[in-house]
């Protein structure tokens, strides 16, 4: 059965403001309640208080809250990809991919953990899909190898970039709490009981950078030193 919602109920339509409503402006509202209230704030009754609209007037354009979700997810994915051309270096191109992801879901933190483990079944999506497998073909994986390690590759970055999102949508005093912990908690531990950590515990105090780029860096040596001979690159 098709999801797709019908041509003739997506034309735009105004609302009781004289705002053409239209699937992107809903959008864009959904994913400023949710910057601004957090997930709990996407119901179709608050939509359409925002928008000025009957809440009814929302299933013109989408099926129901979870179809909106998967929507907002491939905004998500589409804005951050704009743009985005590979290139002849496949292991440069996919960083970049990587890079774009992760900053695309740190603009909108609070919606990222809504959209990270989602498939969206849109452009946006298929288009990253098809830029992501393209590269690894062209590094000369064959084709379900190719999907299998896009997969571990983009579920990595996935995982690492809602990770740092839902951190960055915790409120600023939890935030500092954590980031405190690693000075005034793991300093002070016992030698005899975490060895490790006691030798470590001068880099503990500074744990508070991202390690984005390390676990990036991790995937795609792993993923250059698979590929056919002569066919890693990235320097």
């Amino acid at each position: 059965m098709s999801t797709r919602v019908p041509q003739e109920r997506r034309r735009r339509r105004p609302t009781r403001s004289g705002v053409l409503l239209s699937q992107d402006l809903i959008v864009e509202t959904a994913l400023r309640l949710i910057g601004e209230h957090g997930p709990d704030a996407l119901s179709v009754r608050r939509l359409g208080a925002a928008l000025g609209c009957d809440p009814t007037a929302l299933y013109r354009y989408f099926h129901g809250t979870d179809d909106l979700v998967l929507a907002i997810a491939d905004r998500i994915i589409g804005d951050a990809m704009a743009g985005f051309v590979p290139g002849d270096d496949w292991v440069a191109s996919l960083r970049e991919m990587a890079r774009r992801v992760r900053a695309g879901y740190l603009a909108h933190p609070r919606a990222a953990a809504m959209a990270s483990h989602r498939v969206t079944r849109r452009e946006n999506e298929m288009r990253a899909v098809e830029a992501g497998v393209g590269l690894l073909l062209s590094a000369g994986f064959e084709p379900a190898k190719a999907v299998r390690l896009y997969l571990a590759f983009i579920d990595t970055v996935l995982s690492h970039a809602a990770t740092e999102a839902a951190f960055k949508a915790l409120p600023r005093q939890q935030r500092e709490a954590d980031q405190r912990a690693w000075r005034d908690v793991y300093q002070g531990l016992d030698p005899a009981l975490y060895p490790a950590l006691n030798a470590v515990r001068r880099e503990l105090s500074g744990l508070t950078d991202s390690t984005f780029e390390e676990a990036v860096d991790l995937v795609l040596e792993a993923l250059a030193a698979r590929a056919p001979a002569g066919r890693g690159t990235d320097g």
